[in-house]
């Protein structure tokens, strides 16, 4: 195989969606279906809203009509609808809203709400379809259920931590989502180990696949950007590795 151009690659990554609320300007640019904007807004680290990412109107900035907590995930979906994904316990949730329906709220409603909580989603109108996808799943492919709502998917790349029974089994898995098809992959990242990182300090934050080379690539947070071999489960290079 020709050697990938890794300066591509980091400029793909750089615009891969990564967790609130450190990444939330990778967040994709929202309309409704009658052209109506929509921006996220990132309600700093201080406060009954640290941490926070809120998504508004353009032209109604003070009500927002989603809020989301740490280690949600934004994503496009056809028909103007908003995808958000999030760990949830011992599992990956993946709700969608309609950006139409979705109500305002007051931000009143949701100051400190959070912090009682162990919801990473907030809005007042129900989520339009859902499912979880357990994390406990064994490496390869799972037939899943999966909402009409989000068949027109092809395709989701979800980086997250897995159960490891020593300090040289991965402690961190790439779940690629297949909801076209009704399928998730397990790709258990055998290089990420305890005996290897920092796990905690160093984790991976994003990850996306080449649409040329089909090869996956992503980011592990203090070490720096990767690139997998063909298997998607052991480390090829680091495009860049980080200065700290």
């Amino acid at each position: 195989m020709a050697e990938l151009n890794t300066f591509r690659l980091r400029e793909l990554l750089a615009r891969t969606v990564g967790p609130a609320p450190w990444y939330w300007k990778t967040f994709p640019k929202i309309h409704a279906a009658s052209g109506q904007p929509f921006s996220w807004i990132h309600h700093g680290d201080q406060g009954p809203l640290a941490y926070l990412v809120s998504l508004v109107v353009e032209q109604d900035p003070d009500k927002p009509r989603l809020a989301l907590n740490t280690y949600c995930r934004a994503f496009l979906m056809p028909s103007n609808y908003v995808g958000v994904w999030c760990p949830e316990g011992r599992s990956i949730r993946l709700a969608c809203f309609d950006t139409e329906q979705l109500a305002a709220f007051d931000l009143a409603e949701i100051a400190g709400w959070f912090k009682q909580s162990s919801e990473r989603i907030y809005a007042a109108t129900p989520p339009l379809a859902e499912f979880e996808v357990p994390l406990a799943l064994e490496a390869g492919m799972h037939k899943i259920e999966v909402p009409a709502e989000f068949q027109a998917l092809d395709e989701l790349v979800v980086p997250t931590s897995y159960p490891a029974k020593s300090d040289d089994d991965p402690v961190f898995a790439l779940y690629v989502v297949y909801p076209q098809a009704g399928l998730v992959e397990v790709l258990p990242q055998k290089w990420f180990t305890a005996s290897q990182y920092e796990v905690g300090r160093q984790w991976i934050t994003r990850a996306t696949r080449d649409p040329e080379s089909h090869r996956i690539f992503g980011e592990c947070f203090g070490v720096g950007s990767f690139l997998l071999e063909e298997d998607g489960c052991r480390l090829e290079k680091w495009m860049e590795k980080s200065s700290t």
